[in-house]
């Protein structure tokens, strides 16, 4: 396990929608320690997919979760 300092030194966020059924795609994206996505850095596609996901909590995917990204 991390421990919090190694976290907060090495780490960015993303917001995570995983599937709520077996074989059914997950989204991530990039975002702040408080789960706010920057739309407008994202990808026409990306874009897309979080809007997508978004609509879809609940429903295809769960409710999102923020979690930390060791960057490689």
């Amino acid at each position: 396990m991390l421990s919090s300092i190694a976290i907060a030194a090495d780490a960015c966020w993303e917001l995570r929608f995983d599937p709520l059924f077996a074989g059914h795609r997950g989204y991530a994206f990039p975002c702040d320690a408080q789960g706010q996505v920057d739309m407008d850095r994202l990808s026409d596609r990306a874009l897309q997919n979080y809007l997508y996901a978004r609509a879809m909590m609940g429903r295809e995917t769960a409710w999102p979760r923020i979690q930390p990204t060791l960057l490689h």
